[in-house]
């Protein structure tokens, strides 16, 4: 954590900027290298053709005395002179027998491989020497040679070499400010999500990470405080699912409990009629706990499916019949439009249970005379199954909450039950892949639609 909040990169950040930095500095090096070597060997070549063009113009000047004198005796070499001297150079002249004709006062030739007798046509060049044939007739009357020596430091070179110096410096300096950026922008939104992981680990259900990052690091973090917000409302729910458990089981437990002191303290008679009440607060008990146990046997429905190729229209006639009777004695006439042939990848059993909850809550809450529908079609790929009651309807405020745990609805004051049916309709569809929506008109009946994808 100290490193975290000395930079906010973390031990992470400081390693991507080392490395981006020596990267950047490895590239600037041998940038800086191969421009100085270049600039050196092109100073030279320059150089050197410049000794070229001084020497062609020496040759030409001495060729002409030569040439005017009609011999070396007598031969006029101070254009000759002058221009190598302005070119900062010894001029050494040779007649065809390798006899000094002149040279500067207080030196000496080359004694090298210099030498005119030892060089061909031409003009050669070497160690700040260039030499040049004289020829007159077609014939090699002999050679001049300027030493140019050891060149003094080259202005050119220096500036050269300090703009490189300097590119170089600004390089390596916008390289690191890159890196830095670079590297905050990698490493920041990880020390965020970190922290942010940390602090939900700890209990702090707010800790979110909250940052903008790019590509997968903004997904990573997106994803993140997403599923800290499902954690937050798995717990929310948790919690609220605890109270309303205690609340469902506070009422038949105060009952039974008031019931049995008051037998065993001699206030009341054990007479069938009270042992009967009492009995029917133990059912209200078992049946909430029963209800209890189907929805955590439906929310774990995905684990324990035995799937296989269903037709739906047999599972919702198989479903029809088996509430027949009940609807029969509330007095509900039973409707059904089914399409065979429709097929799903599903456990017969569950949807089976499913359509049951449906037919048991059109029971339960409608009037005496009304009726319900159960359509089975095919829709757009997908296995639809109806079931549209023409009872009191759901109001609107309370749509939202249809599918929520133990959450009954002002209906639910008049009719027994613990309102779990149709959160296990919703968990048992939910781990076939399909979806379930209800409707209700202007609150006169109400349609429960089921879709699940058709083979």
């Amino acid at each position: 954590m100290a490193g975290i909040r000395r930079n906010g990169t973390g031990t992470l950040g400081r390693r991507l900027f080392a490395a981006f930095l020596l990267v950047a500095l490895a590239s600037v090096t041998v940038l800086t290298a191969a421009a100085l070597i270049g600039t050196d060997r092109g100073l030279q070549a320059a150089r050197q053709s410049e000794r070229q063009r001084v020497t062609e113009r020496v040759t030409a000047a001495v060729t002409a005395a030569h040439a005017a004198a009609g011999g070396w005796p007598g031969a006029d070499l101070r254009q000759a002179r002058t221009i190598s001297a302005g070119a900062g150079a010894n001029l050494f002249v040779w007649d065809a027998d390798g006899n000094l004709v002149v040279s500067p006062a207080g030196t000496r030739p080359s004694q090298g491989p210099e030498r005119p007798g030892v060089q061909g046509p031409g003009m050669h060049a070497g160690h700040g020497m260039v030499t040049a044939t004289i020829s007159s007739d077609g014939k090699a009357a002999g050679s001049v040679q300027l030493a140019f020596g050891s060149p003094a430091a080259s202005p050119g070179r220096g500036v050269a070499w300090s703009w490189i110096l300097l590119a170089a410096a600004a390089a390596i300096a916008a390289a690191a400010a890159m890196s830095w950026y670079v590297t905050g922008r990698l490493t920041r939104p990880l020390v965020r999500l970190a922290t942010a992981a940390r602090s939900l680990a700890a209990g702090d259900p707010s800790a979110r990470a909250r940052v903008n990052a790019p590509g997968e690091l903004g997904e990573l973090v997106i994803a993140f405080d997403r599923m800290a917000d499902e954690l937050n409302r798995a717990d929310l729910g948790r919690r609220r699912l605890a109270a309303d458990v205690a609340h469902e089981l506070r009422t038949p437990l105060a009952g039974l409990q008031a019931g049995l002191e008051e037998l065993r303290d001699g206030l009341a008679e054990p007479e069938p009629a009270r042992l009967a009440a009492l009995h029917d607060q133990t059912l209200r008990l078992g049946r909430i706990i029963g209800d209890l146990a189907e929805l955590s046997a439906a929310e774990s429905a995905a684990l324990s499916l035995r799937l296989a190729d269903v037709d739906t229209g047999t599972v919702a006639r198989g479903a029809v019949a088996a509430h027949r009777a009940r609807l029969d004695a509330a007095d509900i006439a039973v409707h059904t439009e089914i399409d065979d042939g429709i097929v799903v990848h599903a456990d017969a059993d569950r949807l089976h249970q499913a359509l049951g909850n449906l037919l048991s809550n059109v029971a339960s809450y409608c009037r005496p005379g009304d009726s319900v529908t159960v359509c089975v079609r095919a829709e757009e790929g997908d296995a639809v199954i109806e079931v549209a009651d023409t009872g009191p309807g759901i109001p609107a405020a309370e749509r939202a909450h249809l599918f929520e745990r133990l959450w009954r609805g002002t209906a639910g004051r008049r009719v027994s039950g613990s309102g779990i049916g149709l959160a296990v309709v919703r968990e048992l569809i939910i781990a076939h892949g399909g979806t379930i929506t209800s409707s209700s008109p202007d609150e006169n009946g109400a349609t429960f639609t089921i879709r699940l994808p058709a083979v």
